[in-house]
């Protein structure tokens, strides 16, 4: 992630990287944007025109996440909440429109006309001077700009449109043959690459992964790619354990037919996110053994039965989207990491709401849903 200093400090204060200036011919796009808990709507705004050191992108693909569903569901996600009208979408991909100035001048051959690329959602705002105790850890950085996020106001706008302005430091070319739509969940994947990453060396060692919705899936695909022996996951959906099976997963375990977690396992990944699964999952943790907490846990009091951590010593740390994980990401699909598998639904940006719809049922069997941004 790279710190904002200077003009740029003060353009990402009053959110100015999401501007909507129109550019001199007056053209116009699509975006999906949440006005409220409830309220998604594809509206049309004008198109932007990239700034100084700015890259103007067209947007192609874009993956559904649960912050998204959040956003429209609740007006909230996390401790953040609406204020006013968002556009959603952080795991996005398109292809270079346009270069703002100050970029074409430095002649990076990296963002030709034409090229396709991710993009990096992260900004720091500020110095970026982090404790000595967390030197490096920009994931950790308490002020960052995220794409789609109400956590400043004005919010920062995410990429579920047709164009978006970004900072030509976000850019992140794709290599050969990784399509707009895999660079695309590079994002999810640098989550999951970023947890295991949190336990140093997977060699051999035998993992369990504790709900397979889309992370919990990646993070099995993460761990056989670092080299993990047996991958093992669980969770209460037949549908997302055949996709966990896809991207690797070498057992599966159905807890809602009745199945139970394996015993004395040694790394354990916990994605689900739902305090009623930490017991069990303790109890599945090998004595010594380490506990990543993936999934993210409810801001308010919730019961938990914990007893096990103490009593079977065990290392439970967490895992916070990432750093600069998505170059490794990227590495690995180029190496060959396939996640079509984790490709459920395909929708175009006009059904940007049934798309959401789709995401949030449990019934529908979807793993990652993706937003066709573009009709090109």
């Amino acid at each position: 992630m790279t710190a904002v200093a200077g003009e740029d400090r003060r353009r990402a204060a009053v959110g100015e990287e999401s501007r909507t200036a129109p550019d001199a011919g007056g053209r116009r796009m699509r975006a999906v944007v949440v006005h409220g808990a409830g309220d998604l709507r594809v509206d049309e705004r004008d198109r932007p025109v990239p700034g100084a050191g700015e890259v103007l992108l067209a947007m192609e693909w874009g993956g559904i996440c649960g912050s998204d569903i959040a956003y429209w569901r609740n007006g909230t996600s996390g401790t953040a909440a609406l204020a006013h009208p968002l556009v959603l979408g952080h795991e996005v991909a398109g292809r270079v429109a346009a270069l703002g100035p100050g970029v074409a001048e430095r002649g990076d051959t990296r963002l030709g006309e034409g090229t396709p690329v991710t993009v990096h959602p992260a900004r720091l705002v500020g110095d970026g001077v982090l404790p000595e105790r967390i030197a490096g850890r920009a994931n950790l950085y308490p002020h960052v700009r995220y794409f789609g996020s109400a956590a400043f106001t004005p919010h920062t706008d995410g990429g579920f449109s047709e164009y978006r302005t970004v900072r030509a430091e976000q850019i992140r070319p794709l290599p050969n043959g990784v399509s707009t739509e895999q660079g695309a969940l590079a994002e999810p994947l640098a989550v999951a690459l970023h947890a295991v990453g949190r336990v140093p060396d997977l060699r051999g060692r035998t993992v369990l992964v504790n709900g397979a919705g889309p992370i919990g899936s990646l993070v099995v695909a993460a761990a056989r790619h670092r080299g993990a022996g047996t991958v093992i996951a669980a969770d209460l959906s037949a549908a997302a354990l055949a996709v966990a099976r896809a991207m690797g997963a070498e057992e599966t375990r159905d807890l809602a037919r009745g199945d139970v977690l394996p015993q004395e396992v040694d790394v354990v990944f916990e994605a689900s996110g739902a305090p009623a699964a930490l017991g069990p999952v303790l109890r599945a943790t090998a004595r010594g053994g380490t506990l990543v907490q993936v999934g993210n846990l409810p801001g308010a009091a919730a019961p938990a039965v914990l007893g096990d951590l103490v009593t079977r010593e065990i290392t439970w740390i967490g895992s916070y989207r990432f750093v600069e994980e998505m170059d490794d990401a990227l590495r690995a699909l180029q190496e060959g990491l396939d996640l079509t598998p984790l490709i459920t639904h395909r929708f175009p940006l006009a059904r940007a709401e049934e798309a959401l719809a789709i995401a949030a049922d449990p019934a529908a069997g979807s793993s990652k849903v993706m937003l066709r941004l573009s009709d090109a």
